[in-house]
């Protein structure tokens, strides 16, 4: 039987990237899957990809800092599928600045998204997995949820905050058979992260390839960018584990970027 069979889940950020790759691997392994992504063009193509498949998705139009937004989504699929069992709160953007020449809107606008999204989806869909006395909730961290990086203040600040977030539901969900855990990857090379690449060149007045061979890759052991897939392997793990022996904890594919 396949790892999913029977579980209804949603992916913010799904419509492209990590998510999206997510969600196609929750299909194959015969999840039900809401892709919920601002860009419902995105959204709707990832949707056709799946069912072209022979799965069973739903595309929605959802701005993660708007709590109307994501509480309306979540009750689609429950319309739709009746239940709810995973949550991948992945919806995430990068502004990079030093700090003196961070615009303040700007670092609220990547808080917002992260922390804020990621806060706003757990709290819709507990209110369907506490009734049902099970459900996961999974995060999307990053090594940066437990190291620095310069010009990253913004975004560092905000995956420290998911990875406290993802600990305080472990807690909070484990008495209603909930677990929470975090994937906390290394350097993906998603257009979010070659969009990075140059301005990091300008900023810290280096190359192109320096950025990616000492500043992505140079902690690595291997020189090697983690991969979409990889993220979604750990994903379909957490999704479809057993008991709620594995919840509060960080899973860390990134190459020896970070060893925690």
């Amino acid at each position: 039987m396949s790892q999913l069979q029977g579980n209804v889940a949603i992916i913010t950020g799904a419509g492209s990237g990590i998510g999206r790759r997510i969600a196609l691997s929750f299909a194959a392994e015969g999840a039900q899957v809401a892709i919920a992504d601002i860009n419902l063009a995105a959204a709707e193509d990832a949707v056709r990809e799946i069912e072209a498949a022979g799965g069973a998705a739903l595309a929605l139009a959802m701005d993660v800092t708007s709590e109307d937004a994501v509480n309306a989504g979540v009750e689609k699929i429950v319309e739709r599928f009746g239940r709810l069992d995973t949550m991948v709160a992945n919806a995430g953007i990068q502004i990079v600045h030093p700090v003196e020449d961070f615009p303040y809107e700007e670092f609220r606008k990547v808080v917002d998204i992260h922390l804020g999204g990621s806060f706003l989806l757990t709290k819709a869909c507990v209110k369907h997995m506490y009734p049902q006395k099970s459900g996961s909730l999974i995060y999307m961290g990053s090594v940066h949820s437990h190291e620095p990086s310069p010009l990253k203040s913004a975004y560092v600040a905000a995956k420290h905050g998911i990875l406290g977030l993802c600990r305080v539901m472990a807690r909070e969900g484990g008495p209603h058979g909930v677990r929470s855990n975090i994937i906390c990857p290394g350097f993906v090379r998603t257009a979010l992260v070659e969009k990075q690449i140059p301005e990091q060149a300008r900023t810290l007045n280096i190359s192109e390839w320096e950025v990616v061979e000492n500043v992505m890759l140079g902690r690595t052991v291997d020189k090697e960018f983690t991969t979409v897939e990889d993220v979604a392997d750990i994903a379909v793990f957490l999704a479809g584990f057993r008991s709620n022996a594995l919840t509060g904890q960080s899973m860390i594919p990134s190459h020896g970027w970070y060893m925690g």
